[in-house]
C-alpha cells in the first residue's frame, strides 16, 4: 500500500512524505508477527522494521516499572540462564521487568538491588579487569524503563576526565564477528542517560528494503502492538499513533562511539553514531563521536529541543551519508553548540528540509568535506541563527543557504572564517537545485534586479553590501569607508583573509554601523596596515545575512 500525504503531529504539519506498508507472516521468537513500515523522508529511504514490539506506549507511569539497581558482572552474551553472572542483556530485562528476579540463582541475586519506589533504575558494571568487552550475538531488547541510568563509570577502573571530553572508557559494547547486530542500544522511554560507555561496530548488511536504521545507539518511541486487533492500520495517516509519543529528555554523555577504548578503529565500523528517528530534548553531550560510515549525527521524524554540546566529532561519513551532523523533521529549539566538529567527509552540519529552527554557535569546524566537496555548513529553512564559529580549511564554501526550498531569515553574524574553497557566506539563487548547489553553493549573486529575485534566493536576495571605491587610503592614521546596502540594514565590517583578489574569507569583525534610510553607511577604522583587505555584510531584520562584499583593500596614501 503506498500513498503521499500531508500529516499532522499536535499542531505541526509534516511535509508531503511517501509511505508503504509491508505485513509479513514472519514470527519473532515471542510468536509475534513482525510490523515493517518503510518510510521515505525526503530523497532517502528510511524504514522501521518492528519486532519484539512492548504493549506498553512511553506515557507508561514508572510505578509499573519496580526500581531496581543491577551490576553487570559478566561480558558474556546469549540467551538468559539462570546461573552464577549477570550480563547486560539479563540486566536490561531485569530493568525492563520482563525477567523476574525470583527466576534468578542466589548468586545472581546478590548483583541487584531493589530501590526505593520512584528511583531511577541502574544498570552498574563489575567486569573481571582482563575482559570488559561486551561481545553481543545478537540485537538487545530495548531499553523500557524511564528514567534508566547506564553508567560505564562505574566499572572500578575508570578514571575521571580532566578536561571537556571524556576519559578513555574500559567499558565496551560490539558485536561478534559472525553476527549481524544492526545497533547497540535502543533508547525508547523517557529521561534514560547512557554514559560512560565504548559502542561501536554496530551495522547491516541492507539487503532488505526496510530494516531500522543502524547505529551505536538509536532512539524512537515504543513499538506499536503487532496484533492488528488491539489499533486498526494507520491508513494514509503518519505510521505513528497519537500513543507513540517520542521518549524525552535522554541524555547520552560521556561516551566513545564509533571507535574501540584504545583509539584505535574497529574492524567493521557502524553505520552511524546516534540515530535520534523520535525524540524530544534529548542532550547529546561530551561524546567523541568517530569512525562512522554515515553521520555521527542524524535525526529523522522528530527531534526537537536536541541539545548537542560540547561534542568531538570526527571522521565521519567515511562510506555512506557523509556529514557530520545531518538534521532532517521536526527540529525545533535545537541547539549546536561548543562542538569540535572536524576531518568529516561531508558538511559539518547539514540541514536537509527541516522544519523548525537550529541555533548553531561556538563551534570549531575545520577539515571537513574530506570526501565530498561541500560547505563547511548547510541550511535550508528560515530563522536559523549562525554565530561565533570557526570554520577553517573547508573544501567549499563556508555556510551555504539554500534558494529551494524558500529559506530566508537566517542570521550568520560574527563567525570567523579561514582558507576556504568558496564564499564565506553564500546565498544560492534562482532555484538553483543542482547537486554542486546542494553541496558547494553557487558563487556570489549580481544585485538584486527584480522583486522575483526575493522568491527564488536565500535569505530573499538581501543585497550585498557596496563599497563607493575599491582602494582607501590610511589617512592620519585612520581609515574612512563608505558604501550603500538595502535601507535599514545592519553591517558588519570585517578584515579578510587570505591571496584573492576579491573574495577572501571574513577573518575577523571589525565593526558594526548602520544604513540610513537611503541605504548609506560610513566609518572609521583605526589600527590597519597598508595591504589589508576589507569586506562586509548586510543584515536585514526580516530577511537575515548577505553575502559577503567583494574585497577592498588598504593603501598608504
Amino acid at each position: 500500500m503506498l500513498f503521499k500525504k500531508q500529516v499532522k503531529i499536535g499542531t505541526k504539519m509534516l511535509p508531503k512524505t511517501t509511505f508503504s506498508l509491508n505485513w509479513g507472516d514472519n514470527f519473532a521468537s515471542s510468536k509475534r508477527r513482525n510490523y515493517d513500515i518503510k518510510l521515505v523522508v525526503g530523497s532517502m529511504l528510511l524504514g522501521l522494521a518492528f519486532s519484539s514490539a512492548s504493549l506498553a506506549d512511553s506515557t507508561t507511569p514508572d510505578k509499573y516499572f519496580i526500581p531496581l539497581k543491577i551490576v553487570v558482572n559478566s561480558p558474556e552474551d546469549g540467551d538468559i540462564k539462570a546461573d552464577d553472572k549477570v550480563t547486560l542483556r539479563e540486566a536490561i530485562a531485569l530493568v525492563n521487568n520482563t525477567l523476574s528476579t525470583d527466576k534468578l540463582t542466589s548468586l545472581e541475586q546478590a548483583q541487584v538491588q531493589v530501590l526505593k519506589p520512584g528511583s531511577a533504575p541502574k544498570i552498574h558494571f563489575n567486569l573481571p579487569s582482563e575482559s570488559r568487552i561486551i561481545y553481543l550475538e545478537k540485537l538487545l531488547p530495548n531499553l523500557e524503563s524511564p528514567r534508566l541510568i547506564v553508567d560505564g563509570t562505574t566499572q572500578p577502573e575508570y578514571q575521571p576526565s580532566t578536561n571537556n571530553l571524556p576519559a578513555a572508557l574500559v567499558v565496551s559494547i560490539t558485536s561478534v564477528k559472525s553476527a549481524e547486530v544492526p545497533r547497540g542500544l535502543t533508547l525508547v522511554a523517557d529521561g534514560i542517560t547512557i554514559k560512560g560507555l565504548s559502542i561501536y561496530g554496530f551495522t547491516g548488511k541492507y539487503e532488505t528494503t526496510s530494516p531500522t536504521p543502524s547505529a551505536d545507539i538509536f532512539i524512537s518511541h515504543r513499538l506499536p502492538p503487532p496484533d492488528t486487533t488491539e489499533q486498526t492500520l494507520p491508513a494514509d495517516y503518519l505510521p505513528f499513533y497519537l500513543s507513540d509519543l517520542p521518549p524525552k529528555d535522554i541524555v547520552i554523555t560521556d561516551n566513545w562511539l564509533g571507535i574501540k577504548p584504545d583509539g584505535t578503529v574497529p574492524e567493521e565500523r557502524s553505520a552511524f553514531g546516534i540515530y535520534v528517528f523520535n525524540s524530544l530534548g534529548t542532550q547529546i553531550e561530551r561524546n567523541l563521536i568517530s569512525q562512522h560510515n554515515g553521520s555521527g549525527i542524524i535525526t529523522s521524524v522528530r527531534a526537537e529541543n536536541l541539545q548537542i554540546t560540547q561534542n568531538k566529532i570526527s571522521h565521519n561519513g567515511l562510506a555512506g551519508m557523509p556529514d557530520a551532523i545531518r538534521l532532517e523533521g521536526f527540529i525545533y529549539n535545537t541547539k549546536i553548540s561548543e562542538n569540535s566538529i572536524t576531518n568529516n567527509d561531508g558538511s559539518g552540519i547539514f540541514i536537509f528540509k527541516a522544519e523548525g529552527s537550529v541555533e548553531i554557535s561556538k563551534n570549531y569546524l575545520n577539515d571537513n568535506g574530506k570526501r565530498l566537496k561541500r560547505a563547511a555548513i548547510y541550511l535550508t529553512g528560515n530563522e536559523h541563527k549562525v554565530f561565533q564559529n570557526t570554520i577553517t580549511n573547508q573544501s567549499a564554501a563556508g555556510v551555504v543557504v539554500a534558494s529551494y526550498p524558500r529559506s530566508r531569515g537566517n542570521l550568520i553574524q560574527n563567525n570567523r572564517f579561514a582558507n576556504l574553497g568558496g564564499l564565506s557566506i553564500d546565498l544560492n539563487t534562482q532555484d538553483n537545485v543542482g547537486v554542486r548547489d546542494w553541496q558547494q553553493g553557487d558563487g556570489p549573486n549580481p544585485e538584486r534586479n527584480s522583486r522575483n529575485r526575493r522568491l527564488d534566493t536565500g535569505n530573499a536576495a538581501i543585497n550585498t553590501p557596496q563599497f563607493l571605491a575599491s582602494e582607501f587610503y590610511i589617512l592620519n592614521g585612520k581609515v574612512n569607508l563608505d558604501g550603500v546596502a538595502d535601507p535599514g540594514s545592519v553591517i558588519e565590517v570585517y578584515r579578510t583573509q587570505g591571496d584573492r583578489n576579491d573574495y577572501n574569507p571574513l577573518f575577523k569583525l571589525l565593526k558594526i554601523v548602520r544604513t540610513n534610510e537611503l541605504g548609506k553607511f560610513s566609518l572609521t577604522l583605526d589600527n590597519l596596515s597598508p595591504g589589508e583587505k576589507i569586506s562586509a555584510v548586510a543584515i536585514d531584520p526580516q530577511y537575515g545575512t548577505s553575502e559577503p562584499a567583494a574585497d577592498v583593500v588598504v593603501r598608504s596614501p
